[in-house]
């Protein structure tokens, strides 16, 4: 019998899934800071992503695995995995070769710019 790699359940304790056993994943450039993208994951993905060196992804929608580059050749190396205090979002740092959105943009968060109030800090209320 062989056994099938799983995630270390250490790691797998501390993730908190939505209802479909998922958790956020924030893609990010490591020596930029830039944002590029959001996609989720399950356990696999989090290991093999944690394992491989390339970013695994579940695919909501078509229900299956992919990792980002294997048709495209945008492929995303990873530099470091962080889990946010809640244990229900990862950051993902890469380093991103070409365009980390479907639709060739570099980023996912270039094309729609919504309206926002911009705040500035009251010195009073520090």
């Amino acid at each position: 019998m062989t056994d099938i790699p799983t995630l270390s359940p250490d790691i797998a304790a501390l993730l908190k899934r939505d209802a479909h056993g998922l958790v956020a994943a924030v893609v990010q450039q490591h020596d930029t800071g830039d944002v590029l993208m959001v996609g989720w994951m399950d356990d696999e993905a989090v290991r093999r992503t944690l394992t491989e060196g390339r970013v695994t992804f579940w695919s909501r929608s078509r229900q299956e695995y992919w990792r980002k580059g294997d048709t495209s050749g945008h492929v995303q190396w990873v530099k470091g995995v962080r889990l946010d205090c809640d244990g229900d979002a990862l950051l993902v740092s890469v380093d991103q070769v070409g365009a980390a959105c479907h639709t060739g943009d570099r980023t996912c968060f270039d094309a729609r710019v919504l309206p926002a109030a911009v705040g500035h800090p009251d010195p009073s209320t520090r």
